[in-house]
């Protein structure tokens, strides 16, 4: 007897991030011995990768050297669904509420941000899939649909909606063709890297920081295979654990789960409608974002963010079975037009969370080292913005971006163990009740007039 779908649609499936299932790139030698820079970066994903670019693009000739543990894009640069965003502020909703007065200049700044990702990619000739086809975010509830304004111009209802991408569980939404492009990110990731490269930045992989000590007049680096000595430090460390100390309550690290299915063929693609340069997200708490990859594919990921106790990351937490059956299970209840679609991929990565759902910086070692971190999902597009900033930061100018409040102001910290585990099995158990129910329990707004959440 033939089983229900999706049952067994993640046999066969290969436990490894689509985008790195491909040639990679050779690997770059550690740092062979002692060195000397103008800049150290430490961290090899998006955050850092921008860094090093941006150095040596606002300063040639800057001796810039990068310092990656494993190998570029690894992680999260590799790991995730390939969306770039033009926010900043993690959503309009969320920038309004925290930063009202400044939120049309931090629209502003990402919009140029986006432009200026999309401007390094032709410049350089990255081969990675940009593609600006904007995003459509759905309504999936009868009670998600107030947020989306239904008497406000540019509301699609459920018809409205399925002519762009055909799912019986739509019932409205909004399309902005402007503020997001899809990508490749692995080799988005690997184009930086090259382009960096081309302009003297050495990079430098399987080479971990071990400690930063600040002296009068540099920082002394000691990395597993040697000594660097830098004028300036940028630490672009996101969801692992920061040298400084003091920041790492800051952060905490959340799994999130990502599925891939075989090739769509031309009738199930038909079947769906679905213009591949468009990106879409649901509007649940528990939300999940989709996408068409360049091979046609669909990418299905979100919904289950999963934090592990005493911030663990370790390597037991990334093949999550009850995860991964549930989004094959919500997958068939969106499209059950393609009953019978198989997933060929399925993989994991750790998304660095903060409080605030955004970035954050600051400085130590008397403004010789900034740090960002924080970006919640939205890394993607806000690391090229970050990494700005901290260039900013390092050189002590005073420029539109460090006046923000936004970059002035540090969010609350997570609270120790058990604290934070306790509370944000309460968080998730809470955000799910409210996209049962439609309204959000005392915990959940008790956290809003605290302006702290949990998101992915």
């Amino acid at each position: 007897m033939e089983r229900a779908w999706p049952e067994g649609a993640l046999e066969g499936s290969v436990f490894r991030p689509l985008w790195l299932d491909t040639v990679r790139p050779e690997p770059r030698g550690a740092l062979p011995a002692d060195f000397e820079a103008d800049l150290l970066v430490v961290g090899g994903g998006f955050t850092g990768l921008w860094s090093a670019l941006r150095a040596v693009e606002r300063r040639p000739g800057t001796r810039v050297v990068l310092i990656e543990a494993e190998s570029i894009a690894e992680h999260a640069s590799g790991r995730n669904g390939g969306f770039c965003s033009a926010s900043i502020t993690h959503g309009e909703g969320n920038g309004r509420r925290r930063w009202p007065a400044e939120y049309e200049k931090l629209h502003e700044l990402g919009m140029r941000n986006l432009d200026g990702i999309e401007e390094t990619v032709k410049r350089y000739g990255i081969d990675c899939a940009f593609t600006r086809g904007g995003t459509l975010a759905v309504a999936t509830r009868p009670h998600e649909l107030h947020a989306f304004e239904p008497d406000t111009p540019g509301f699609l209802d459920a018809a409205s909606v399925r002519e762009l991408v055909d799912s019986p569980t739509y019932l409205g939404g909004r399309y902005d063709p402007d503020e997001g492009a899809l990508v490749d990110p692995a080799r988005l990731a690997w184009g930086l890297a090259d382009a960096a490269e081309g302009l003297g930045v050495r990079i430098a992989e399987n080479t971990r920081l071990l400690s930063l000590d600040g002296r009068n007049d540099e920082v002394l680096a000691t990395t597993s295979t040697g000594v660097v000595r830098a004028r300036k430090v940028v630490l672009a460390t996101n969801a692992f654990p920061s040298p400084l100390r003091r920041k790492r309550l800051a952060v905490v690290p959340v799994f999130d789960y990502v599925l891939a299915t075989e090739p769509l063929t031309d009738d199930q693609l038909a079947a769906i409608r679905w213009n591949p340069a468009i990106g879409v997200a649901d509007s649940g708490n528990r939300f999940h974002y989709y996408r068409i990859t360049p091979d046609r594919r669909i990418l299905w990921g979100g919904y289950d963010a999963v934090y592990h106790y005493r911030r663990s990351v370790g390597p037991q937490h990334f093949d999550r079975r009850a995860t991964f059956d549930t989004l094959a299970r919500n997958f068939a209840a969106t499209f059950p037009q393609l009953r019978g679609i198989r997933f060929t991929h399925r993989w994991s990565g750790v998304i660095d969370t903060s409080t605030r759902f955004t970035a954050f910086y600051g400085t130590a070692h008397r403004g010789r080292t900034a740090y960002a971190a924080g970006f919640t999902g939205l890394g993607v597009g806000a690391s090229r913005f970050a990494a700005d900033v901290m260039l900013d930061l390092i050189r002590g100018e005073r420029t539109e971006r460090t006046e923000l409040e936004m970059v002035r102001k540090q969010p609350l910290p997570f609270p120790p163990e058990p604290f934070a585990w306790i509370g944000i099995q309460i968080t998730r158990w809470s955000l799910a009740r409210a996209d049962r129910k439609g309204r959000r329990n005392l915990w959940l707004r008790t956290l809003d007039r605290l302006g702290l959440g949990f998101d992915s």
